[in-house]
């Protein structure tokens, strides 16, 4: 591979969110689907949790496609050192926003870039913060019946009516959504790869 020559950006993630951040980046890429088994223990170290994560996915992907850039990225929310991942049900979706009502949380995103053929393999943490208003059990039933709090970390998404639950948040919003895509094009930059991303 010559130092000039085109590359294929591969999103090794199945999020919608995160294509949809890439695509307003101007950043041209496929989805494959890592199928691997992300660890999601409560109890593990919130940024080690998405490091691993997000490494686990591209590292599979990467396996089949050598001389593609890959990034994988993970997502979840800690309210102090407990990791609050994907609710298994409405109850417990409930459990989490009371227990972010009226707190203030971390956002860790876990970013890996992979290129096999160019040696390239990063890792990094992405954080940031939100701050919750105090809800009360009515905010929390009209948020429920507006976002599907079951596929989303800590039983929420910022891009929709965060209005009803959010205070406050840290810019770039993107951080919070899933996908720091103002880190990945500096890091494409710096790296001399943004320019030789192609469809």
């Amino acid at each position: 591979m010559s130092a000039t020559s085109p590359l294929k950006l591969i999103l090794a993630s199945a999020s919608p969110r995160r294509t949809e951040l890439l695509s307003a980046a101007g950043l041209p890429h496929r989805v494959v689907v890592a199928q691997v088994t992300e660890h999601e223990d409560a109890t593990t170290d919130p940024r080690e949790m998405v490091l691993h994560n997000a490494q686990l996915k591209a590292r599979a992907v990467a396996q089949n496609f050598p001389s593609a850039i890959v990034l994988g990225a993970d997502t979840t929310v800690a309210l102090g050192d407990r990791a609050l991942n994907k609710p298994a049900n409405l109850e417990e979706s409930r459990t989490m926003l009371r227990a972010l009502s009226g707190q203030t949380h971390t956002v860790h995103t876990g970013i890996c870039l992979i290129c096999r053929d160019l040696g390239l393999e990063e890792l990094h943490d992405i954080t940031a913060w939100v701050r919750f208003r105090d809800l009360s059990e009515a905010d929390i039933i009209k948020y429920q019946g507006l976002v599907n709090t079951l596929d989303k970390a800590g039983a929420y998404g910022i891009q929709e009516g965060r209005e009803i639950i959010i205070d406050d948040y840290q810019r770039p919003i993107s951080t919070i959504m899933g996908l720091p895509v103002e880190f990945v094009l500096e890091r494409l930059n710096a790296l001399g790869l943004r320019t030789r991303i192609s469809a």
